[in-house]
């Protein structure tokens, strides 16, 4: 007697296959779109630089920034709640060596203090150099995301015809929160505000070609 043996399986399988398929799509496409949107929402609430400028001034060197900083609802309502939150500038100039360690020869770095008051309804900008009080918080960041005319520490002695390697950056100084706080934005993204590290090659300024760059 022969026994023969009908393939009943596939055309199950296959079905499976169709199912599966469009629905995989479905999710993938999905996945795409939500991965955009936080991609739109981060780019809208972040910190961009928008302009470098170094100059002379007395023998050293002053370094002015023009960047937007935006605070997302989870930092406002720190702010409310009488958070202050730090802002840190920082530059670097490095003459990089191939012959040994890199040598940072020039270093700024800036904090300031942002905070509100709901007794006067006022925010305030804070730094050991100047103190300022705005009605709106738009107001204060505006003032905020610009530095003007800071100087520049240097380190080590300077060649005029030298390439150095400059970069740029600005962060919320989580550091600097109460501990609690600083717990509940480890790992967070509402937490994290910071604009892109900018690096770019440059000669030092002089008094007759100060240095200027467009940022993001």
């Amino acid at each position: 007697m022969t026994v023969s043996f009908i393939p009943c399986c596939k055309k199950p399988d296959r079905y499976i296959d169709r199912v599966k398929l469009p629905y995989a799509g479905s999710v993938f496409l999905w996945l795409i779109l939500f991965l955009l949107f936080q991609a739109t929402t981060a780019q809208a609430q972040d910190i961009r630089i928008q302009n470098v400028n170094l100059v002379t001034a007395g023998g050293g060197y002053e370094i002015s920034v023009d960047s937007e900083i935006a605070l997302n609802p989870t930092l406002e309502q720190a702010l409310e709640k009488g958070i202050v939150l730090y802002f840190v500038f920082k530059f670097s100039l490095v003459d990089v060596r191939w012959y040994w360690l890199d040598d940072e020869v020039v270093r700024g770095k800036y904090r300031v203090g942002l905070r509100y008051y709901a007794l006067t309804r006022q925010y305030h900008l804070n730094h050991a150099s100047f103190s300022q009080s705005f009605n709106t918080l738009q107001e204060a960041l505006v003032v905020l995301g610009r530095l003007r005319d800071f100087p520049l520490t240097v380190k080590s002695e300077l060649k005029q015809d030298a390439d150095y390697i400059a970069s740029l950056r600005i962060w919320l100084d989580l550091t600097r929160m109460p501990k609690p706080f600083q717990v509940e934005a480890l790992g967070s993204s509402r937490w994290n505000l910071s604009s892109d590290k900018l690096e770019w090659r440059m000669k030092l300024p002089t008094p007759e070609q100060p240095f200027q760059m467009k940022g993001q």
